[in-house]
């Protein structure tokens, strides 16, 4: 990706600096020096500290005093302790949808689990693009929530969750099978209004996706 400089500064040198920590061009623990990143982008300290700051509060920086930033680490453990909080955001998330949904909500709905199903299908699984479809789905289904508290956590989690799923693409790859099952049985479950369903089913697939990227990270 190349940098331009864009309007709003600092958010894009945020998502700049997220694709390189998510797609592994800095390494969970690298140290992130301010002055080197301002000189690179040629751009001004405030703004990279101002982007330091997002991206902290989306996991992926941390930002310790007298110290400055660094990549966070990213191995089992972390891996299993972000999958468990984002897990029981979904399940909240899912619980609300059950509740609210309406009609004219149903077809959009159905429309973005399509589009990762689609992207599944495809014959060569491009998982960047199902991990976006997969997000989509999430964000529709805030859309429809609309509890802007419940929004911001998870959109705040998604790039520390992408990190994840790139890191481990080969065996989420794999596990495609499981995540189609996922993406049928879900929209059944919410239609029908079946709340526990929906949290279980959410349940069981991060669980299963947490022992893929557990699995990925030991080896």
């Amino acid at each position: 990706m190349d940098f331009q400089v864009p309007n709003t500064l600092a958010e894009e040198i945020a998502n700049y600096m997220a694709e390189r920590i998510m797609t592994g061009q800095i390494r969970p623990g690298e140290r992130i020096q301010e002055a080197t990143l301002a000189g690179e982008l040629k751009v001004s300290r405030a703004s990279v500290k101002e982007a330091l700051y997002t991206l902290e509060r989306w996991h992926l920086v941390d930002i310790t005093p007298r110290k400055g930033a660094s990549a966070t680490r990213l191995d089992a453990e972390h891996a299993s302790e972000l999958y468990d909080v984002y897990m029981h955001l979904l399940m909240m998330l899912a619980a609300r949808l059950c509740e609210r949904w309406q009609e004219p909500d149903r077809q959009p709905l159905l429309n973005a689990v399509a589009k990762v199903v689609d992207q599944m299908n495809q014959p060569s699984a491009n998982i960047t693009a199902i991990v976006e479809a997969s997000f989509a789905v999430m964000e529709a289904c805030c859309e429809v929530v609309g509890n802007p508290y419940l929004t911001e956590a998870l959109s705040n989690f998604k790039p520390a969750v992408s990190r994840a799923y790139y890191l481990s693409a080969d065996r989420y790859r794999k596990g495609l099978n499981q995540t189609s099952k996922f993406f049928t049985h879900l929209p059944q479950a919410v239609l029908s209004r079946d709340s526990a369903k929906a949290q279980a089913l959410i349940r069981d697939f991060a669980e299963h996706q947490k022992l893929l990227i557990q699995q990925a990270l030991t080896s």
